[in-house]
């Protein structure tokens, strides 16, 4: 399957110092959010952009999950936390735009801060929708566009710097489920409207 090479080096030039601005007060401060999301984990599951495997402490123990990153580098730090986990993490290097997964493989897929940096989100969307087995589960921690002013007017100065070095701040992640054909059964906002959990559902067939 294709890789966004463009992409992977983007986030292999920023796994050097990932766990230096990722992973001190943020990881932290969204922590029990994320530990009541990933509470959900059952059956086959596939998690998005693992990055260097700061939210598998997250996870509850005795899962068998198959993570996914477009960076090899990012994946090599993971390591380790793949190893301390309770349970199965497998580690493959992977374009969520181009997923190397037969149709109706997993129950589940879960994402973490992920689509605010997928160059393409819908195409994404639809690639998860295509690995999900019929009416299988989206559970997504993303931080999305905000609809509050002034902060949304913030968030769009913001987002040509942003987008250069790591995340884009104004996705429209909810228009972005709903072009893709799911159906969103849950929306928990955690800070204002930007940083929220998303249950979504697969179509049935």
């Amino acid at each position: 399957m294709a890789i966004d090479t463009k992409t992977r080096d983007k986030w292999d030039r920023a796994a050097t110092f990932f766990d230096i601005s990722a992973g001190l007060g943020t990881e932290k401060r969204w922590e029990p959010f994320k530990k009541a999301l990933f509470s959900h984990m059952d059956g086959d599951i596939l998690f998005m952009a693992a990055g260097t495997g700061l939210d598998f402490p997250c996870f509850p123990p005795g899962m068998t999950v198959t993570a996914i990153d477009i960076s090899p580098k990012m994946l090599e730090k993971a390591k380790i936390r793949a190893i301390n986990y309770q349970g199965r993490i497998d580690l493959l290097e992977m374009d969520v735009q181009s997923l190397a997964f037969s149709d109706g493989r997993f129950d589940q897929v879960f994402t973490s801060c992920t689509f605010c940096s997928v160059p393409d989100p819908v195409a994404g969307l639809m690639e998860i929708r295509r690995v999900l087995k019929p009416g299988g589960m989206l559970r997504m921690f993303e931080h999305t566009a905000s609809g509050i002013f002034p902060f949304n007017l913030m968030l769009h100065l913001m987002n040509p710097i942003s987008r250069i070095f790591g995340p884009e701040v104004t996705r429209d992640t909810l228009n972005n489920l709903d072009r893709a054909r799911f159906a969103i059964l849950k929306v928990e906002n955690h800070f204002l409207d930007v940083v929220r959990s998303i249950h979504a559902k697969a179509p049935e067939m």
